[in-house]
């Protein structure tokens, strides 16, 4: 099941810098069976775990964190790049693989003791997500997991979101697994 879906994943190498591989997932998410087996598998991982909102990084996590909140019958909080939200927000920086930026959330988005899934496509360096489980706690939210499609093991990004439930579907333990 999950070689068939890493099979799909293209690496572009040099993407978005020279160094980087990138995993572009738009070759699995245009295999309407191989989307479905995702969110499915996606789905599966919450059993059991009393959410009440899903939290979806953009850009990516926007596709995997809306279908989820879809199938599971709930909310989704989006969390952009700086500027790109129109009402009151929360900031968070972050490092990245390539850099730093910063990530926002409405303050409105979560309320105090609110059970948050936190939502991307990719774990890689963990800045994102950190810097997003960070912004749902500042909001008295109660992060109750992380979840991704592609987790980039050999980057070590799970040691800084280690006191979180933490679910990946396919993982990379080199670049070019």
């Amino acid at each position: 099941m999950q070689k068939n879906l890493k099979k799909l994943i293209r690496d572009v190498p040099d993407y978005p810098k020279k160094g980087v591989v990138f995993k572009d997932i738009t070759t699995l998410l245009k295999d309407g069976n191989a989307f479905r087996e995702v969110v499915d598998i996606l789905c599966d991982s919450c059993k059991g775990k009393k959410i009440d909102l899903v939290a979806a990084i953009e850009s990516r996590g926007f596709i995997l964190g809306g279908a989820l909140a879809d199938r599971l019958g709930m909310g989704i909080i989006p969390v952009r790049k700086r500027g790109k939200l129109p009402s009151d927000t929360i900031v968070e920086k972050y490092d990245l693989e390539y850099g730093t930026d910063s990530l926002e959330m409405h303050t409105d988005a979560v309320f105090k003791g609110q059970r948050v899934l936190i939502v991307d496509d990719l774990l890689a360096t963990g800045g994102t997500l950190e810097a997003t489980a960070k912004l749902v706690e500042k909001l008295e939210g109660i992060v109750v997991g992380i979840s991704v499609m592609i987790e980039l093991s050999y980057l070590k990004g799970r040691d800084k979101i280690s006191k979180y439930d933490f679910f990946s579907i396919i993982q990379y333990e080199k670049e070019y697994d």
